[in-house]
């Protein structure tokens, strides 16, 4: 017996561990994948994906091909062609650098490599599993080189059971995929996904990726920006404000063609766009940095998508100049009068003020934003009004110069919570709230939550198989959608017809729309309600809840009325009907209040307190 502890692993045993770092989820796979083919210098490249990457990845590159040595070294752990030295690793420009993601790629999947070079007759297959060489052998086959992936995780199933569904993990897949396109737009890429082409993006030039993978719309939003220093050089394409979403999708930071994640960055970004953007309204941008690599550092992470920097603060100046001047020449920056006292005074800019923004990222009526006086003065004579009406409801005579409660003409024996369908006409406050009285008090009533839980509970029922009413329109309209949202889409078609939506695919990430929920007849725009639709579903696509109750949840966050939302007294008595029909009518989907009660004798215990 021995008393020496310590032990070189097994390579397979080294190998799956290296897997956990580099390889997480299928989509790690196609990012390792297609950009060895990028290193390789293949100006085509396809993408064939089976059960979201599960059952098999392939990667298909017109690239320089492997000899039969390389082919078989390019498996072994930290085996790479692009450095030689510890000096490499501050002059790189290549995808790939450490020699691990084949190594971990055929420690936890079986993998069919093809691969030959152009001046040779025949090429090299091999097959290996587990880290196991199972088959080598010459073969035909084209120049360039195979990666075929099958069964990920087979021999590691905890793993496998970690990975989320289908839906998810080509979401995931896709957005690797546009990543990588979008950084070589000069290189044609194929998405085949489940035996159909799913995207097909031609070499062109980065307007041209850019309007293939985001849809048509952003042909005229997209602003240039360009500048050329000693330190750096900046390029790419910044969206107008129009072009802004309410989710951070549509975000791409490149350094030296690597796709990376920056706060620090993105905050130079927003920060550049000053007052154009609304509350929580995040700029499209696809924005490229070629800086010396010696100046960063990439070995910071296994995704390499975090990179430090030797002068953040610089290329944060940098950055947010380049944009302001970019906006500035497309005419987007307000003009300033510097001649003025306060240049930056909201009054002293070209155009209309800046909107006020609610809390819903929508701009309010410009009638609403006035702090006139004259204004001021309509604003308490409404309020005085309000509050009259309040107390009358309530049953109480109060005295409007003093506000002393005269007298109360309600018994306390009925502060029963009854549903208020009758009495006198509800109101609103703030236009967010209603005030509905009830015996004993009074309900004030979240007018967004309530709505919620009265749209989401008629969609739960359309969506097992009560019919639902479909108002259509008088002229079909097009979307037209990004790459990653128009898959997503399809895949919600059956149960969005199901809900009322007259939709159909055209083809192209395009769809046409026929008609909306007779519910929803009332929504400004079809378009924009589902466009809002599909952001609010994404941000919600990895809850651990059933498909149904998440969509019919999304949907009715997306198309209720929002506060701010003015309401007549119709509208008012029909939002509260509605809610007290209801099975549950005490809580939104979300679990947020719909109403709250208000007894008479708690309020007057308040006062003497």
């Amino acid at each position: 017996m021995t008393d020496n502890l310590v032990h070189l692993l097994p390579d397979a045993i080294a190998n799956q561990i290296a897997a956990g770092e580099v390889i997480q989820r299928p989509a790690s796979v196609v990012k390792e994948l297609v950009e060895n083919a990028i290193d390789a210098g293949a100006s085509e490249i396809s993408l064939i994906v089976k059960d979201a990457g599960k059952t098999l990845i392939q990667v298909i590159d017109n690239g320089c091909g492997m000899s039969e040595t390389d082919a078989r070294m390019s498996l072994e752990r930290h085996a790479t062609s692009k450095l030689s030295t510890a000096a490499d690793l501050f002059t790189l420009r290549t995808m790939g650098f450490r020699g691990e993601a084949l190594a971990s790629i055929v420690a936890i999947s079986q993998l069919e490599m093809k691969t030959r070079r152009a001046t040779d007759e025949l090429g090299t297959r091999l097959v290996v599993e587990a880290s196991e060489i199972t088959v080598q052998e010459p073969v035909a086959a084209p120049p360039g080189t195979s990666m075929a992936v099958r069964n990920l995780f087979f021999n590691v199933p905890a793993r496998r059971n970690f990975l989320k569904s289908d839906s998810v993990e080509l979401r995931h897949v896709r957005d690797e995929y546009i990543r990588i396109a979008l950084a070589h737009a000069t290189v044609r890429f194929d998405l085949h996904v489940n035996d159909r082409l799913d995207l097909s993006l031609p070499a062109g030039n980065l307007r041209q990726r850019i309007t293939a993978v985001f849809g048509k719309k952003y042909r005229d939003l997209l602003v240039p920006i360009e500048e050329a220093t000693d330190v750096l050089s900046i390029g790419g394409y910044v969206g107008k404000p129009e072009a802004a979403r309410k989710t951070k999708v549509g975000q791409f930071f490149f350094i030296n063609d690597r796709y990376i994640r920056s706060s620090y960055l993105h905050h130079a970004v927003t920060t550049a766009y000053d007052d154009l953007l609304g509350k929580d309204a995040y700029p499209f941008y696809v924005i490229f940095l070629e800086i010396d690599p010696a100046r960063i550092d990439v070995n910071v992470h296994p995704t390499k998508q975090e990179i430090k920097f030797e002068d953040e603060r610089l290329i944060y100046n940098y950055l947010k100049a380049t944009i302001r001047h970019g906006l500035g020449r497309a005419s987007i920056m307000p003009t300033i009068d510097f001649e003025s006292d306060n240049p930056f005074s909201p009054s002293r800019t070209s155009g209309a003020p800046p909107p006020v923004i609610s809390e819903t990222g929508e701009a309010l009526p410009s009638k609403m934003n006035s702090d006139t006086p004259r204004t001021e003065s309509r604003r308490h004579a409404s309020n005085l009004r309000n509050w009259e009406m309040l107390y009358d409801d309530l049953g109480m005579e109060v005295d409007t110069d003093t506000g002393e409660i005269l007298q109360s003409r309600m018994g306390r024996e009925e502060a029963e919570d009854t549903p208020p369908t009758q009495g006198r006409a509800p109101y609103q406050l703030h236009h967010r709230y209603i005030v509905s009285a009830i015996k004993g008090g009074w309900l004030l009533i979240d007018q967004q939550s309530a709505h919620e839980r009265i749209l989401y509970e008629n969609f739960l029922a359309n969506l097992r198989d009560k019919p639902a009413v479909t108002q259509q329109s008088l002229f079909p309209q097009t979307i037209d959608l990004a790459h990653s949202d128009a898959g997503l889409m399809t895949s919600l078609l059956p149960d969005l017809n199901k809900m009322g939506f007259d939709l159909e695919a055209f083809g192209g990430g395009s769809f046409i729309v026929r008609g909306i929920p007779a519910e929803l007849a009332g929504h400004n725009s079809e378009l924009d309600l589902l466009e809002k639709l599909l952001e609010q579903y994404k941000q919600n696509i990895d809850l651990q809840s059933e498909g149904h109750e998440r969509l019919a949840r999304v949907l009715a966050r997306t198309a209720a009325i929002k506060r701010g939302t003015p309401l007549d007294e119709a509208e008012m008595r029909s939002l509260i009907d509605r809610l007290f029909a209801c099975n549950q009518s005490r809580l939104a989907p979300n679990g947020r209040k719909c109403y709250i009660k208000y007894v008479v004798e708690e309020v007057e215990r308040l006062f003497l307190s």
